[in-house]
């Protein structure tokens, strides 16, 4: 989670580059994100720079009203799972990218977790096309 999403922005704008990003949802973004509430702070901070957003925290938490004994009480859960995480983050890419292949490859470690998932984005919009093509082949599904 080192890159700034600016960074991502500029070489999108470039036209001219094509990118193949490790995209760290289990490594670093799963592990950031609380069950019970969202996270505050510097880690709160560090995902809206990575994502470019803070609508981060509408996509993975929910709040629900369950009625008690003493009222009704608010709560917040955290319903984002790797699969969801990953669909957000490539919506993100397409948000600026002129294409990007929607089957990022999932990296699992040992245990079949996934680590890591493997994206790409064109962003020249003469070869996009192509270049997705190429790239959803590589990466399967």
């Amino acid at each position: 989670m080192e890159t700034d999403w600016s960074t991502l922005e500029a070489m999108a704008a470039t036209k001219a580059i094509d990118l193949w990003l490790l995209f760290p949802v289990g490594q670093a973004v799963i592990r950031m994100l609380i069950r019970k509430k969202p996270p505050a702070g510097a880690w709160a901070a560090g995902l809206t720079r990575f994502f470019g957003t803070d609508e981060w925290e509408g996509a993975f938490y929910k709040r629900h009203r369950e009625q008690t004994l003493f009222g009704p009480v608010d709560s917040v859960q955290k319903e984002a799972d790797f699969d969801a995480i990953g669909r957000f983050f490539v919506q993100r890419l397409d948000s600026v990218f002129e294409r990007v292949a929607r089957n990022p490859l999932a990296l699992r470690n040992s245990r079949n977790i996934v680590i890591y998932l493997l994206c790409f984005g064109a962003a020249n919009p003469k070869g996009a096309g192509t270049a997705v093509k190429i790239a959803s082949h590589i990466l399967g599904k």
